[in-house]
Formats: C-alpha cells, structure tokens, sequence
C-alpha cells in the first residue's frame, strides 16, 4: 500500500493528478486530499474510490501553519505512515509592481506559495525519513526565469525551487527523493482566480495562453516523473530553453518574458 497526501487536489492540476493516481495504483493506494473546499474534494474522492483507492479528504488551507501540520498528523493517525507527498497547492498572481497599492496580499501569496509547501514538508520529514519516501513540489516556470507582470508570483516560486533543492541534499542520506515540477501556461482556472494589483481575483489571465498545455498532459508528467524520483520536471521545449537561454542569453530572455504577455492585457 502506499499513502500519498496530494495538496490543491480540489480542482486543476491537483484533481487530475489524484485521477490519474487512483486509475494507475488502484486499490493499492491510500490517498489524502487537502484543499479548502469540501465539497469540491469529495467529488474528486468519489472518482477516485470508483478506482479502487481508498480516501481521506480533509478540508485544509495551507495558508496557515497549524492547518498543514493537522493534515499530517491526521494522515499518519489515520494511515500510520507516509509514502509521498506532493506539495501543489499555490495562487497565481498577475500584477505590474508599480500598479499594486499595498503588498499585504504578496505576502498572503508567500504564505501560500512556499510556507504552505515549508510548514507541511516539515511536518511530513520524519515519516518520510521513515518509509524513504518521495516530496514532489509543483512550481512553474515563473519560478526559473522572472516574468514581466509576475513579480510577486515569481518570487513565491524562485523562493520554493531554492527551498526544495536545498532540502533535495539534505533528504539524500536518508533515501528521500525530492521532485520539483515546473509547469508553464497549463489550461486551469487557477491564472483567473489569482490576485490582480488590488488583492482581488483577477478574472482574466495575463498570459499569451496560445499553446496552453492541457490539464491531463501536465498530471501524467508530474506522474510519470514523481514516480521515477525525477530531480526537476521541465514539461516543454520552451520551458528546457528557456533554462538553458538564461544562462548564456539572459538579455534575450528577458525580451522573450515580455513578449508572454498579452500584448492586449495589462495586467491588474
């Protein structure tokens, strides 16, 4: 059996990813489910048990600390160990600095972004120690190169890839894998309901998202790539160029960053 606690598994990405893993897996897998909506959770548990797996939902806002701390505790109460876990629950954000305000929603994005992955990946450390498990973090590109609009969500995910990729040595000794996913333009609902320049939900997207990579292609990577203990899912060629480009073109990235925005859309 192997017990997996899957973070925004409400809808999106995360949904998905738990669809996949109980259609892959079966009735050998003990599934977690945390977000904030209930309701939301319970159906996606539903399409799961009609897999065979079994489920926990527990409603959770990763946004405070002693929420991601219960959730691990419940699991291992109620499971008795942990195999994986997979930190995807986040916020987007589209906003130019010099149109926001007040930065207090930047540093509600924060708490979200990375301390909510932090708090729960602490939290997780010794069971995972334990059955020499796996931490999967779901990032994105904004979080390999900056991108024009983006500032405070750029920041969240630089921040986490820092985190995870020291944490990846630090859990080496102890066979603990640490996978980090990096997403692009993916078609979800998350880049609507992410903050604009006053804090409130945006309702539009401040992307080109000609392209977009379909919700099921990003689950199967991250799938595929958690399941072979992966360093870094890098899911398109633009992605992988991009990485390398930085390195020796940083110039040119940057005049590429600003041609992903919608040359029709100022963000807000």
């Amino acid at each position: 059996m192997s017990v997996v606690i899957l973070t925004g598994a409400s809808d999106g990405i995360g949904a998905e990813l738990a669809r996949q893993l109980a259609h892959q897996e079966g009735a050998s897998l003990q599934l977690v489910l945390a977000a904030r909506s209930a309701d939301k959770l319970e159906a996606v548990a539903q399409a799961c048990r009609a897999q065979g797996a079994t489920v926990l939902v527990r409603p959770t806002d990763v946004g405070v600390e002693a929420e991601c701390r219960a959730l691990v505790a419940d699991t291992l109460s109620h499971f008795g160990r942990l195999d994986t876990l997979v930190n995807n629950a986040g916020m987007s954000a589209h906003a130019l600095l010099e149109d926001v305000p007040d930065m207090a929603w930047c540093e509600q994005l924060m708490r979200i972004n990375l301390w909510g992955s932090a708090w729960t990946t602490h939290a997780a450390l010794p069971a995972l120690k334990a059955s020499r498990g796996r931490i999967v973090a779901v990032s994105s590109l904004a979080g390999l190169v900056g991108v024009p609009g983006r500032t405070a969500y750029s920041a969240t995910k630089f921040a986490m890839n820092g985190f995870f990729e020291s944490l990846r040595v630090e859990m080496q000794p102890h066979g603990v894998s640490v996978t980090i996913a990096y997403p692009g333009v993916v078609a979800t609902d998350i880049r609507y309901r992410g903050f604009n320049a006053q804090g409130q939900a945006a309702g539009q997207s401040g992307l080109d998202e000609r392209g977009a990579m379909s919700v099921e292609t990003c689950a199967r990577l991250i799938r595929e790539g958690m399941a072979r203990r992966d360093r870094d899912i890098v899911m398109s060629a633009k992605g992988k160029l991009g990485r390398w480009m930085k390195l020796i073109a940083p110039s040119l990235v940057d005049r590429l960053a600003l041609a992903a925005l919608q040359r029709d859309v100022r963000p807000h």
